[in-house]
């Protein structure tokens, strides 16, 4: 048991072992009293007047107590996260890694900007921690590029992947979660989806083009096709050749 779950960690892709693993980490740190929720959370305050910058990384990090909610969001992490990196995004850890980074900065804009409007300041600002919103979003890009997909909920209904994000945020609902936090991330999913799928489509521009630091740090494999060594290939047939 021991062995299958190490060959199914390693067999991981990098970005998704790595955010997994930190999550994990942080989370079971914090249930043991290691790490104080308090010094990982998003204060705007302490960012700017304390210069506390992780604060902006480590809220994405952390999944509050360790209790069936935790689990599901794993289960979400590991698996779109993983779909994600391994289909859609294969070859191109680069631009995996600037759609995170893009669906975080979306996700603390909106928190930071709503914590400014009236009637919903109080809302947000209950919101100090976005990593199920990030998850969230994958899921939502996800469902975005295999809307055709079929599923099962629980067993007791089917529905194609398009509807997916729209049935766990019903699920949320239904067991007294907070709709927010489902909500912000398919914003920054569609956000994602749009500037990257949609708009490129519509007038050829692509806005969210990874930059080159990042390439350079995931510099693609070329993917190496070997030849037999001694091996001729017959000359193409005389017809063939002066053919019209």
């Amino acid at each position: 048991m021991a062995q299958a779950v190490e060959e199914w960690y390693k067999q991981m892709p990098i970005i998704t072992r790595s955010y997994l693993t930190a999550a994990v980490v942080t989370t079971v740190g914090c249930s043991l009293d290691i790490i104080s929720p308090y010094n990982l959370y998003l204060n705007p305050t302490l960012v700017v007047k304390q210069y506390q910058y992780w604060r902006l990384v480590t809220n994405f990090l952390y999944f509050r107590k360790m209790d069936l909610d935790f689990m599901f969001h794993m289960f979400f992490l590991a698996r779109y996260c993983k779909l994600l990196e391994e289909n859609s995004f294969r070859g191109k850890t680069a631009d995996f890694l600037y759609m995170l980074l893009f669906g975080a900065t979306v996700l603390t804009g909106i928190v930071l900007i709503g914590g400014m409007i009236p009637y919903l300041s109080a809302s947000f600002a209950k919101i100090i921690f976005l990593s199920n919103s990030l998850t969230f979003m994958m899921v939502y890009v996800w469902s975005k590029q295999n809307p055709y997909i079929h599923m099962s909920f629980l067993g007791l209904f089917t529905f194609t992947a398009a509807y997916l994000p729209w049935v766990l945020l019903g699920f949320s609902i239904l067991v007294g979660a907070s709709a927010w936090v489902d909500l912000l991330g398919m914003i920054a999913g569609h956000a994602y989806y749009f500037l990257a799928e949609v708009y490129p489509r519509m007038t050829h521009r692509h806005p969210l083009k990874t930059p080159s630091f990042l390439k350079a740090l995931f510099a693609d494999e070329p993917v190496v096709v070997a030849r037999p060594e001694n091996v001729r290939f017959a000359a193409a047939p005389f017809e063939e050749i002066h053919q019209d």
